[in-house]
């Protein structure tokens, strides 16, 4: 509050500093602009100069130093304003990449620099955290115990993915990779699950897709969209998804429960080589540079759940790579599959042929999810994936028309009616009731007369019953059993559609 004495003592205080003031020499170091090209800036001078600082041209242009030479600096244009050129003055900021975050976010589609690409205002946010950050300490992690439901029959059964969890997404290209990815982000629709969305070098009519299927969705009051464009700087394609990693650190450091997805980590591992290649580092298999295995554990390694004295939040990432020609050896998804906790392969073969999702149950795992999964569904499913696998191996057999016995002709129709069982449209993620009515009528034998169009029709009746009202996932199977069956009578008595 301003009084009328506030004056006199301002000038007091100027006057005791201007006689207490002694000169003294500053030091500022000022380097020079080389050459620029390709999104790449080589400056000259600023020996104090580190990994990962900023730095800034005369013409307001930013930089992030990712390359020291002995003569020379290379750094990643953030931003370029006009006029930059060669011979323009650079100094370091001192401050390191960061980003805004908080729910300010939440609806919004930004760039990796947390800069609106949907028209609207900044986002708000109250504090702003760094890129790139060490990965929680082993002290500060918790076992992954509860379930992350993808609405996907065959992913929640015999594939599950518990909250904290890094499941790899792999498959070639056109075989429903991003589509599984959209379905498991949908299915969080009112299960107090944020989501970040990271498209890395995708055409802009995908990213117009993928916003307006959230949209339609209603889940994108829930999402967050990180975008770097196939036309961006290869340096943004680099640092989107250390952009949505940091957007979802601090819900998860607040509490929350997030899911994480990276589409995909293999343009993104080309955007590093390209970058190291015109930054004239030494390169190592397939053109990539040796710390490309380190680029992507130091990403997922920040996916966990935490201990409740850290307020047991967690960050579940899906990252997606892709394949050629089914090679999953290849350099970038065998590291991605050694980092990650199990992977989804989906095969073009199946995708051909009509099963979709196209999931290979065969190249399939969940190496901790089971620990998470619902213990209702996990008592369902119990031999189901085991089971499964030995019917694709005995379906061999009857290609050369032999004569089978009757417990393996039995087997046979069973594993034929749950892989009818298995198929499911876009768009369509099940409640943890609908998958468990399904578990319910599959074990009891209630398809198995059925054949067909007719297995789809019966089961869509039993999902819509199973929807609108059940027993509770806290209900014994006896009381399961008894509504799974009425359901399935009173479809049967339903005429056709």
């Amino acid at each position: 509050m301003i009084t009328e004495h506030s004056a006199p003592d301002t000038d007091c205080l100027r006057s005791q500093w201007l006689a207490d003031y002694q000169p003294q020499l500053r030091i500022s170091e000022i380097g020079k602009l080389a050459a620029i090209g390709d999104g790449i800036a080589w400056i000259e001078g600023l020996p104090s100069a580190a990994m990962d600082q900023i730095l800034r041209f005369e013409n307001g242009s930013e930089a992030l130093v990712f390359h020291l030479g002995s003569k020379r600096i290379g750094a990643i244009l953030l931003g370029q304003e006009g006029g930059l050129a060669a011979g323009a003055a650079a100094q370091l900021t001192g401050r390191r990449l960061d980003i805004g975050v908080g729910d300010g976010f939440l609806s919004r589609v930004v760039d990796p620099l947390g800069n609106p690409l949907d028209g609207g205002p900044q986002p708000q946010f109250n504090r702003r955290r760094p890129l790139e950050v060490s990965s929680p300490p082993i002290t500060a992690r918790d076992f992954v115990r509860r379930p992350l439901l993808s609405g996907n029959r065959m992913v929640d059964t015999m594939i599950p993915i518990g909250k904290g969890q890094r499941q790899l997404i792999i498959g070639d290209a056109g075989t429903g990779k991003s589509s599984l990815a959209m379905d498991t982000i949908v299915a969080q629709k009112g299960r107090d699950v944020l989501c970040v969305y990271v498209l890395i070098s995708q055409k802009r009519s995908a990213v117009v897709a993928t916003i307006e299927t959230l949209r339609q969705a209603g889940v994108l009051d829930i999402s967050c969209v990180v975008v770097a464009e196939a036309t961006t700087t290869p340096g943004l394609k680099f640092l989107a998804p250390f952009a949505g990693c940091a957007l979802a650190e601090e819900w998860m450091w607040g509490g929350r429960d997030v899911l994480v997805v990276y589409d995909d980590l293999t343009t993104h591992a080309r955007a590093y080589r390209e970058l190291s290649l015109l930054l004239r580092r030494p390169p190592g298999r397939e053109a990539y540079p040796g710390d490309v295995f380190y680029l992507h554990a130091r990403l997922l390694e920040r996916s966990t759940c935490l201990a409740s004295r850290y307020g047991s939040g967690s960050m579940t990432a899906l990252p997606i790579v892709e394949t050629e020609q089914g090679e999953i050896a290849a350099y970038i998804p065998t590291n991605l599959i050694s980092i990650t906790d199990g992977q989804i392969y989906l095969d073009p073969a199946l995708y051909a042929r009509g099963f979709l999702p196209a999931i290979d149950i065969t190249r399939s795992v969940s190496r901790i999810g089971g620990k998470a999964q619902l213990a209702a569904m996990k008592a369902e499913a119990g031999r189901m994936k085991l089971d499964f696998l030995q019917f694709l191996e005995l379906e061999v057999f009857t290609r050369f028309g032999s004569r089978l016995e009757t417990a393996v002709d039995a087997k046979i129709r069973r594993g034929r009616l749950l892989r009818e069982l298995l198929k499911q449209e876009r768009l369509a993620p099940l409640s943890p009731e609908q998958q468990l009515a399904w578990l319910v009528a599959y074990n009891d034998g209630e398809f198995d007369a059925l054949a067909g169009a007719a297995v789809q029709a019966r089961l869509a009746r039993l999902l819509h019953k199973a929807a609108v009202g059940g027993p509770g996932l806290a209900a014994g199977r006896d009381a399961w059993r008894e509504a799974v069956a009425g359901w399935v009578q009173e479809a049967a008595n339903e005429p056709p559609a």
